[in-house]
């Protein structure tokens, strides 16, 4: 029996001894692949070959930009959905989605039967008004001098004041389909209305067809006026800290990323969303017909100068995902140091705090030669 537990315990100890084994290597394996040459020392030629140039880490004022995407939207009272109130037949009308517009022009026709009926009704309220009008002029004046009752006055007084009030309102009615109430007369009766863009701008949809009847309730036409279309973009509230109204913005769609759309912050939103977003409106500085709301976009958005550790672009070099610097330790020895990169911004590098650059002679010209030698001793 003390042969089998001897057996077991032997048996475990080389089970933990390989386990130990399998972390130590799965250690290794998650460590950054770093190059594990730090310091090169160069010969003169080698000095000379690889032009090597020199500057110092300094504190600086950073600007970054924040990547993001979004999509062109433009305000509701920029957009205007165009209907009929008395509905009707759409015999004519030539727009096209993108189609630009002046505010007047006539964009649809329209024809029924009941445009022909309020004109009548119109007409035969105004040619009654005359008569109505006089009997009532003339039962005030009889119910001066007592000549007629006060209840006959009273009739002729409801009747006047009915008349206006029909005359009144088939007058709006008639200027809701676009008929002017005072140019109408019996001679010119029409039983078609054309519609008007409210607007300049373009179309944004065409939701009807030649022949088709449009009840009240139908949207004929969607117009967009341009003059407020704006990006609406999508970031994470950390970075709001790193924004204002105001701050610079470059747009550009997936099919054409040269074409860039300047445009500014004019509104950060003050609602953050379950996943931590935040709603950031932009305003185009130059308008194109191609921005059409609906749009997607790709946009960098410039952040706020801040104090930074920065080196030249330059100076930094990386292999296999781990950046690096090279720092003279004395005459043609040099040290390479681990950095991280945090964000770049006209040919400057921010840096993580680095207690090594401090002060040090940092190589720029032949950094990426350096590393060159420094990963081809290593192998």
């Amino acid at each position: 029996m003390l042969k089998h537990i001897n057996l077991g315990l032997l048996i475990l100890s080389v089970m933990i001894v390989f386990q130990a084994c399998g972390n130590k290597a799965a250690e290794s394996e998650t460590k950054t692949n770093e190059i594990r040459v730090k310091e090169i020392t160069l010969t003169d030629a080698q000095m000379q070959n690889a032009s090597i140039g020199f500057d110092t880490a300094k504190i600086v004022k950073l600007s970054g930009t924040i990547k993001v995407n979004g999509v062109i939207d433009v305000p509701p009272q920029n957009m205007v959905s165009v209907s009929l109130p008395l509905g009707g037949f759409l015999v004519k009308t030539k727009l096209l989605p993108g189609m630009h517009l002046n505010k007047g022009d006539i964009i649809a026709v329209m024809e029924d039967q009941q445009y022909i009926q309020l004109q009548q009704d119109y007409l035969t309220a105004k040619a009654q008004f005359s008569y109505i009008e006089n009997q009532y002029q003339r039962q005030a004046e009889l119910n001066q001098s007592k000549a007629s009752s006060d209840k006959m006055f009273e009739q002729a007084k409801s009747d006047y004041q009915s008349q206006k009030i029909l005359i009144n309102a088939l007058s709006e009615k008639l200027k809701l389909i676009g008929l002017n109430p005072a140019q109408l007369n019996e001679n010119n009766m029409s039983k078609s209305i054309n519609v008007y863009s409210p607007i300049n701008g373009f179309v944004s949809k065409v939701n009807v067809n030649i022949g088709r009847y449009i009840s009240p309730s139908d949207v004929m036409f969607e117009l967009v006026n341009p003059d407020d279309i704006h990006l609406n973009l999508t970031i994470y509230e950390k970075d709001l800290q790193s924004l204002h109204i105001g701050s610079k913005v470059k747009a550009f769609s997936n099919n054409n990323s040269d074409k860039i759309y300047d445009c500014d912050v004019i509104l950060i939103g003050q609602d953050v969303s379950k996943e931590g977003f935040v709603q950031v409106h932009c305003h185009f500085q130059t308008y194109s017909n191609i921005l059409i709301p609906g749009m997607y976009m790709n946009a960098e958005l410039e952040s706020d100068s801040k104090l930074a550790l920065a080196l030249p672009e330059a100076s930094v070099v990386s292999h296999e995902g781990v950046e690096y610097v090279f720092i003279e330790k004395s005459n043609k020895h040099f040290e390479m140091v681990t950095v991280k990169a945090l964000s770049r911004s006209k040919g400057m590098v921010e840096i993580e705090e680095n207690p090594q650059l401090i002060g040090a002679k940092v190589v720029v010209n032949g950094s990426y030669d350096l590393l060159m030698m420094a990963k081809n001793t290593a192998e």
